[in-house]
Parts: C-alpha cells; sequence; structure tokens
C-alpha cells in the first residue's frame, strides 16, 4: 500500500486543512496502521489474501467499532435517489447530496479514496467531501459514503470555463480533454458532467480524479 502518498498529501496540508481534513487524515492513518498488522499477520500464518480484501476487513472492524456503519437497507433513508454515475450512488436530502462510492475508480481501495477526497478538499474547498459513513454487504463488501454541498441552480460548465477556472487555481490545459497538471498534481475527468455553474456564474468542481505526480 502506497503509504508514503499519504505522507505527502499530509505534508502539503499541514496549516491549511480543517478540521474535516484532519478527521479523514486520521481514519486513513487508522485503516494502513492496521493493515499493516493484518498483513504481517497473513504473512506469518502463509495464507494468501489480496490487499483489497484485507482493506475491506479492517475498514468493516474499524467502522463497527467506532459506530461508522450504516446498514445497506438504510441507505435509502439517506435522501431521495439522485443522479449516478459508474462510481456513485447518490441521495439527495434538502442542501446535502450524499455519495455511496463503490471503489471503482480507487482499484478497490479504502484508503487510495480516502487520498483522493482529501485532495479534493484541498483544491476545490468549494465543494469539499465530509467523510459520512460505511456501508456494505457485511463479509463481501464495503462502500465508504461522503456528503457535499448540492449545487443548486447550475448547469454544466463549458469546456472553455473549465480550463479558464482551473488556470486560475494554476493548473494547465493537456492534450487529453478534461485533464489538467499543474506539475505536482494532475486532475482528469472535468468534463462539463462534473463541472458546473450557478446563476451567478461561479464554477463548482464537484466530482474529479486526481493523483500526485
Amino acid at each position: 500500500m502506497a503509504h508514503d502518498v499519504f505522507e505527502s498529501i499530509s505534508q502539503r496540508s499541514r496549516g491549511a486543512e480543517d478540521e474535516e481534513n484532519r478527521r479523514i487524515q486520521e481514519i486513513a492513518d487508522e485503516l494502513y496502521r492496521r493493515c499493516c498488522l493484518y498483513e504481517a499477520q497473513l504473512r506469518e500464518s502463509q495464507d494468501n489474501v489480496r490487499a483489497s480484501e484485507v482493506e475491506r476487513r479492517v475498514a468493516e472492524a474499524y467502522a463497527k467499532e467506532h459506530e461508522l456503519w450504516l446498514p445497506i437497507n438504510n441507505v435509502f433513508d439517506l435522501g431521495a435517489p439522485g443522479p449516478s454515475g459508474n462510481e456513485n450512488d447518490t441521495y439527495v436530502s434538502n442542501d446535502t447530496i450524499f455519495k455511496v462510492n463503490n471503489l471503482l475508480n480507487s482499484r478497490g481501495s479504502v484508503i487510495q479514496l480516502l487520498h483522493k477526497v482529501l485532495l479534493h478538499n484541498l483544491i476545490f474547498s468549494e465543494t469539499s467531501y465530509t467523510f459520512h459513513a460505511f456501508t456494505g454487504f457485511p463479509g463481501s463488501s464495503i462502500m465508504p459514503i461522503f456528503k457535499q454541498s448540492l449545487i443548486k441552480d447550475a448547469v454544466p460548465a463549458t469546456s472553455i470555463e473549465i480550463a479558464t477556472y482551473m488556470a486560475a487555481l494554476g493548473f494547465s490545459s493537456t492534450p487529453t480533454n478534461g485533464r489538467y497538471t499543474n506539475g505536482e498534481l494532475e486532475v482528469w475527468d472535468l468534463l462539463p458532467r462534473n463541472v458546473l455553474k450557478d446563476s451567478e456564474g461561479d464554477i463548482f468542481v464537484i466530482d474529479a480524479e486526481i493523483k500526485l505526480l
């Protein structure tokens, strides 16, 4: 597991991160620590278990221990079903949108997703995520749930508007549509479906793929 990546994220956020970012960081740190212990035990017993399965077991135990487990049947109580993609099922409640993440874009890794969410919060603070809970089918799957402020009265931003917004943040476009970099970070999937413009012309990135270079 690439914990060195998370160390880099932690260093970049120090002094500017808020309470929720620290909470997300602490969850990722604790999951990583427990995964390392679990993997060491597996090596001693010579059991062959995939890293993603180790994370699933560890995350489920952690969630139940800290009262952060939402039974799968209760997910529908989060709100009215909203638009869903290949990664998230969404539920809308008043001014909040809940995103139930299936880890498809994170290679099945809870820790990798937490890394990405923290980076999102650092770059796009106006659409920052709050960690809500874990859900899933016990012993079979794990799905983190995040919540985000709902952007109302908004329309998809144009590609030019997205490029202008990213340039203001210090990112340059690449030959790939919707992909930007500042030399340290790469952000992609910034297509109109993931970037909104409200009635006042403000731009909001509601979803993005992000990694450290």
